[in-house]
């Protein structure tokens, strides 16, 4: 029997995990997205940039529901830089509410491009209380956007689709990532490689660290692709700060593989990243974000070429306290 372990995502707290040894009887999966897109003057990054001044990219949220086992489970992504504390409580009260499970099933990422919002409710309740209101999030906004999610969730519900087996494929990552470490003359180790680096003997130091492979875990129905989880670890950053509102480079090469296979719904997540970026190879000018993109993209359509499917007999789910 074949297994596998997908590590969804770590949180403060508790670990939650999905194991597919297959599944048998009839299981589906439903799609779901939602523009959640800065409006003009909302803080970008929590305010530590500058607000939204022009709309380049539509952000999204993105999310599949599996359907089949005792509770359906969520999976879902989105293009914004961070959730935090009680609004992350909030997206997950909300989603599962609308598939008809419990919070624990409701695995949500951000994507964590930095020109894009930053949402902790409690913190801006802070913040109103000493005079600086929407200095972090506006918190109408972030309400508005948990219920659009919730209810693209809830019409995808109506039209699910039959998956029989699932997918398994990565591809190596050429010239994005590297490690923000660095050995710098006179052997002093220093971290100064962000996500756009202009020093000369910074950007020729060796990659460092880093995962190279991009995965994607694909479901199907028979030889039919319905939805890719592509997954890489990389600060998703080309440049920022300027005031548009983007889904940066990793959004850009999602779009284009969307474009291409219309009938197979795309999802991103970042993986673990905080000490890579890109830095080694990109030096912040707007052209590197459309080549940086090509990359990823190319990836992603080597890891589907690389992609072994496999038979779902079962879905088992835990969650652990930490």
């Amino acid at each position: 029997m074949n297994r596998i372990w997908l590590y969804v995502f770590l949180i403060p707290g508790f670990c939650s995990l999905l194991s597919v040894t297959g599944w048998g009887g009839d299981y589906h999966l439903a799609s779901f997205q939602a523009e959640v897109t800065a409006p003009i003057g909302h803080a970008l990054m929590g305010g530590g940039i500058a607000p939204a001044s022009e709309v380049v990219d539509p952000l999204y949220c993105k999310g599949v529901v599996l359907l089949g086992s005792d509770k359906p489970f969520v999976v879902a992504s989105i293009d914004w830089c961070e959730i935090r504390n009680a609004a992350y409580d909030r997206w997950r009260e909300v989603l599962a509410a609308a598939a008809g499970t419990d919070r624990e099933r409701v695995f949500f990422s951000c994507i964590h491009q930095h020109d894009t919002p930053v949402a902790d409710l409690e913190a801006q309740r802070l913040l109103d209380q000493a005079g600086l209101e929407q200095s972090l999030c506006d918190v109408s906004f972030h309400e508005d956007c948990v219920q659009r999610v919730s209810g693209a969730l809830k019409a995808s519900l109506k039209n699910p689709m039959v998956v029989t087996h699932y997918g398994i494929g990565q591809a190596n990552v050429d010239q994005v990532a590297s490690n923000r470490r660095v050995l710098l003359p006179g052997g002093k180790v220093g971290f100064p490689r962000n996500s756009a680096t202009l020093d000369p003997e910074v950007r020729a130091a060796d990659v460092g660290t880093i995962d190279p492979h991009l995965k994607t875990l694909s479901f199907w129905n028979g030889e039919k692709p319905v939805a890719g989880l592509s997954f890489y670890a990389v600060h998703p950053m080309s440049y920022y700060g300027k005031g548009g509102v983007s889904y940066d480079f990793v959004g850009m090469a999602r779009e284009k593989l969307q474009r291409e296979r219309p009938e197979v719904f795309q999802m991103y997540f970042s993986g673990c990243s905080g000490d890579v970026t890109a830095g080694k190879f990109n030096d912040g000018s707007p052209e590197n974000r459309p080549i940086l993109a090509d990359r990823i993209y190319d990836a992603m359509k080597k890891s589907w070429d690389a992609t072994k499917t496999y038979p779902i007999e079962s879905l088992d789910f835990r969650c652990v306290d930490l």
